[in-house]
């Protein structure tokens, strides 16, 4: 049947910030959901408080509402806007719980509300709630482990008795496993149970017998309103169940399962989604199956799109959530067409004849004290995924997308720290589930230990083994030959549709990349490349999706229109997240309404980036140099290349820019670029330009280090150059110290590992400013000279919290007219000496003096020093671009392709920052409740996930908005815990006696409180630190 009429605008609930669980995916999702319902004619209403995302631009919706995700502020844009309709199933469990919040307060899915469509209260109930959903899949006849369900403890005690341990605990309507665990003793259940309550919404834990060891698969499923079902994709586990799915590399389509075991799956799928009543729309249900006999369970279901959807929308090139939107509206299967083939109808199940390999990225290099151990709960950051016509080709490829320094699955130099392993205690790694745990069992076959071993050690399926036992063979055979001038054209087309990559080859080799890459060229040993299709070729691909591999014919079709190369940034990272995924998008969008041809180069299977139709063509690749250059050189061939985008997707395509072609570098040169990250460079520049930089230099050893703190003083500030959010920067206050952030930043460990320039550069040392603010601005420069300052944002923590973790505010508000002129004039200066052509981002640090007999510092006695400058897109472009209403990537893609500013104003790309009296300030939003062992003490090394934004009329109400969307319900009332080193005891007695006149009672150490004593303001509880005498309480409370 058509589209509804009956309905004329629809709020679609976005998912907020990104967090370990629910990512960029969701604003792929709610993109396409977006784009989709204005095509079909409905008003769009949109929800969401992230100003990193696609979806929150003014383009997507008729009507955008960046606003705290909380029921209270739904119900005031619902009252307001009087949508006919709510769709929660594309914005994560944070929209579908919320939907849950909303009808049972009886705003929307009743009579005379706006109607929930994609699925209802009572679908979303049956599966989100473990006892009804264990007992609907009970009635139609399909097995789930023997488990019990509790809302007390004393209630869990009781089905604990009664199944035994080892038990896995589930709570209700929670994200990423948030509150799961496996309990092997009395004393975990009781920890891993009572927090499983605490997670749950509803406060209900499902305990079941625990299945680990089993493996673990995902089926995606559609379905329509005359319940059509379509199995999209079939995912599976390489890890076995006792991983989240979210922590394990998968596989597409399922490699182990027999014909039968797949049908009776699907089947069991179907059934599932009839019965929970998802009406319209995708569902993902998860199964686990005892490879000793065959039992299949079914583990749970999500009824909306998940984090799976947008792997198998990539992996089939199925577009799920845009489906999923037709569908929410009336349409059925059979009459929306397949935008890959232009033929084929959206009820046809997809065939892939490739395998695609998801492999996750983790961060806890970040967050020291975390045992790095892969669990039920999810905590990875991001994620990427590769096309291979094998799996062994697929995983390699993967893993040298990593962004990790890694060249492959081992064959590289970060294999060697497995070298000094004896072999039992390799075999007993292989049981642990780790990041690393893939690297530890390839490097337990190549040692001979046997398939049959290494499975009993790690229940990693024989079949997945055989195929790593594959690569090592392979490996062998290639360091057999000794030397790349050996290899025949055979031996090396068969090397590498296994995967090695050409870094690979000359570690296996003793030779260089490059004179592998030269002698595999000269035997006409070129990747070609394929057409994601949908149907295994059955009907001709019209989307121009591609991925490489080795076969005979390459599928790039010719074209007479200049093309522009975009760059992503690879997986999403702490330090490089959804931020420069935005600016790649935009810079197509804008690079194809100026009549440019795009391509698109990324491996993150989350993005907007990596749609099929964000971009004229999209590759999905590696971002190392031979994946970049090959897909460089076959769109020469296609046709004529204009040039190549590196300053859009964060260091990671940044990294490459001294290697590719100096003359295809759109924007700033690779020479600017150096001469911002290198230090002697870059203070001569500052010298030269008179911008006061703080004191300091660069040492390649402790003694280096030890001179220049001994010419500068303390505190200093220690970092590595080339890196992204901070990686490995530490404030140090002594020798002491120094020695031992020196020995971190010399060691291999993550940060080598990491790659890139930054483990082979001298370290800066710098003086560190304290209780100075810092200031980040972002600008755009054209080729003729012209500067456009996008924004200055004025950060609400002091300096020494990493500009990622500090929330920040659009426009300044204690900063005054002077000393932000002499911010503006800086950033021109720095900009020109660059020779920037694009964006910029330039950060700085306000050191201020008070005038006598006043405490509080005046808005223009500063001083301003340089920090650093960085030529390329910054994560706060976003934020900037919705703050002030300027599309700040849009024109720098432009100038980057030639435009100049002036131009740009003429055809309107550049419209003038919005004037009006609002502020806007962006919030960070921090994964410690994920890593509880973890000191959640901000500092110079970036530890947050995502952002949110506050839009009100004054800095007080956008920052309380802020918090709220971030998570943080701002008190009105308690006692405020104060402890503090002396060098901020000063600054701590002013915000003790704000929070005194405020109603809060103080609690503080002995010394703090001592101070805050001699300085007028008494505290109601003396704490005693760990190790020292017991603390008192005083008398009383008050501060004058």
């Amino acid at each position: 049947m058509p589209r509804r009429t009956d309905i004329s605008s629809i709020l679609i609930i976005g998912s907020g910030p990104i967090v370990i669980g629910q990512a960029c995916e969701f604003d792929y999702s709610g993109t396409q959901a977006c784009r989709v319902l204005r095509e079909e004619g409905y008003r769009v209403i949109l929800a969401n408080s992230n100003p990193a995302t696609i979806m929150t631009d003014p383009d997507f919706a008729d009507a955008t509402y960046i606003e705290p995700l909380d029921a209270a502020v739904l119900r005031r844009i619902i009252a307001k806007e009087k949508p006919d309709a709510v769709l929660p199933t594309l914005g994560g469990q944070t929209a579908l719980n919320l939907a849950m919040e909303l009808f049972a307060n009886g705003d929307i899915g009743v009579e005379g509300t706006p109607e929930m469509i994609g699925a209802n209260a009572e679908a979303i109930a049956t599966a989100e709630d473990r006892d009804r959903f264990k007992q609907a899949m009970i009635e139609i006849g399909l097995s789930v482990p023997e488990s019990g369900i509790a809302h007390s403890m004393a209630e869990a005690r009781e089905v604990i008795a009664k199944i035994g341990l080892p038990a896995i605990i589930r709570p209700a309507y929670i994200l990423g496993g948030q509150g799961t665990g496996i309990a092997s003793t009395q004393a975990e259940f009781e920890t891993i149970a009572t927090e499983g309550l605490a997670a749950s919404p509803i406060t209900e834990i499902l305990i079941e017998k625990s299945i680990a060891g089993w493996k673990e698969y995902e089926l995606e499923v559609m379905r329509d309103h005359a319940d059509n079902c379509v199995i999209v994709c079939s995912i599976e586990n390489f890890d076995p169940m006792g991983v989240h799915t979210g922590d394990s590399i998968t596989v597409a389509p399922a490699q182990t399962l027999s014909d039968v075991e797949y049908q009776t799956m699907r089947d069991a799928a179907l059934a599932c989604i009839r019965r929970v009543g998802v009406e319209t729309g995708g569902s993902n249900v998860q199964f686990a199956l005892n490879p000793a006999n065959g039992d299949l369970v079914v583990i749970e279901m999500n009824p909306r799109v998940s984090r799976s959807s947008a792997l198998a929308s990539k992996a089939t090139g199925f577009p799920i959530a845009k489906i999923a939107a037709r569908l929410a509206v009336g349409y059925t299967l059979d009459e929306i067409t397949n935008d890959i083939t232009k033929k084929t109808p959206a009820c046809f199940e997809p065939t892939i004849d490739y395998v695609v390999a998801k492999v996750p990225r983790w961060a806890f290099e970040k967050f020291p004290g975390t045992p790095g151990v892969l669990g039920t709960q999810m905590q990875s950051v991001g994620e990427v995924m590769a096309i291979g016509r094998t799996f062994p080709e697929a995983i390699q490829k993967a893993m040298r997308s990593m962004e990790q320094g890694r060249a492959g699955l081992n064959a590289d130099e970060g294999e060697l720290i497995y070298e000094d392993l004896d072999d039992a205690a390799l075999l007993a790694l292989t049981d642990h589930p780790t990041p690393e745990r893939i690297f530890v069992v390839e490097t337990a076959l190549r040692r001979g230990l046997g398939i049959e071993a290494v499975h009993e050690a790690c229940k990693i399926d024989p079949w997945f083994l055989d195929q790593l036992l594959m690569i090592s063979e392979e490996r062998a055979a290639i360091e057999a030959h000794g030397s790349i001038a050996s290899m025949s054209t055979q031996e090396l087309r068969r090397a590498k549709r296994l995967g090695f990559s050409d870094v690979q080859l000359a570690y296996l080799l003793g030779s260089t990349e490059l004179e592998v890459r030269e002698a595999r060229i000269a035997q006409g040993v070129v990747p070609t490349f394929k057409t994601v299709d949908t149907c295994s070729a059955e009907f001709a691909a019209e989307t121009p999706y591609h991925y490489s591999t080795w076969a005979d014919e390459s599928e790039v079709a010719p074209s007479d229109v200049p093309k522009v190369i975009i760059l992503g940034s690879g997986p999403n990272r702490i330090g490089q997240g959804i931020e420069f995924d935005y600016g790649c998008v935009h810079a197509s969008f804008a690079l194809r309404a100026a009549g440019f041809e795009t391509v698109m180069v990324n491996c993150n299977p989350e993005t907007v980036s990596t749609d099929y139709d964000t971009s004229d063509r999209l590759y999905f690749e590696p971002l190392t140099y031979e994946d970049v250059m090959s897909v460089i050189e076959a769109e020469q061939q296609s046709g004529t290349v204009l040039g190549v985008i590196v300053s859009l997707g964060g260091q990671t395509p940044l990294k490459l820019a001294d290697r590719l072609p100096a003359e295809l570098i759109l924007g700033t040169r690779a020479e600017s670029i150096d001469l911002a990250e290198d230090r002697d460079r870059w203070n001569a520049l500052c010298s030269q330009l008179e911008i006061p930089q703080p004191a300091g230099g660069t040492a390649s050893e402790i003694t280096e280090a030890l001179e220049i703190c001994g010419r500068i003083g303390y505190p200093a500030l220690v970092r590595p150059s080339y890196v992204l959010g901070g990686r490995a920067m530490e404030i140090v206050y002594s020798d002491d110290d120094l020695a031992s952030a020196m020995v971190a930043l010399s060691s291999l460990g993550s940060l080598g590992r990491e790659g890139g320039l930054s483990s082979e550069r001298p370290v800066l040392v710098d003086r560190f400013l304290e209780d100075a603010t810092e200031v980040d601005v972002d600008a755009i420069r054209d080729a003729s000279g012209e500067v456009i300052i996008g924004g200055i944002m004025e950060h609400v923590e002091e300096a020494g919290v990493h500009s990622g973790d500090s929330a920040c505010v659009i426009p300044p508000v204690t900063l005054g007219a002077g000393t932000l002129a002499v911010i503006e004039d800086y950033t021109r200066r720095i900009a020109e000496a660059l020779g920037v052509i694009g964006l910029i981002n330039v950060q700085f640090a306000v050191k201020r003096s008070t005038v006598a007999g006043d405490s509080v510092p005046t808005p223009d006695a500063a001083q301003v020093f340089v920090i650093e400058a960085n030529p390329r897109a910054s994560r706060t472009v976003p934020f900037v671009a919705k703050a002030t209403g300027v599309p700040l990537v849009k024109v720098a893609a432009r100038v980057m392709a030639g435009a100049t500013l002036s131009e740009l104003r003429i055809d309107g790309t550049l419209p003038d920052a919005v004037q009006g009296d609002h502020i806007a300030v962006k919030e960070a939003v921090l994964p410690f409740r994920r890593f509880p062992k973890a000191d959640a003490v901000l500092g110079p090394e970036m530890r947050s996930t995502g952002e949110v934004m506050g839009i009100d009329l004054s800095f007080g109400l956008a920052f309380a908005k802020s918090q709220l969307a971030a998570g943080d319900r701002m008190p009105t009332s308690g006692t405020v815990f104060m402890s503090l080193a002396d060098r901020d005891k000063p600054t701590g007695l002013r915000a003790a006696k704000h929070f005194a006149e405020l109603g809060f009672e103080i609690a503080a150490t002995t010394g703090t409180a001592e101070f805050f004593k001699k300085e007028g303001c008494s505290v109601s509880l003396v704490v005693a630190k760990v190790g020292s005498e017991e603390g008192e309480e005083a008398e009383d409370s008050h501060c004058t």
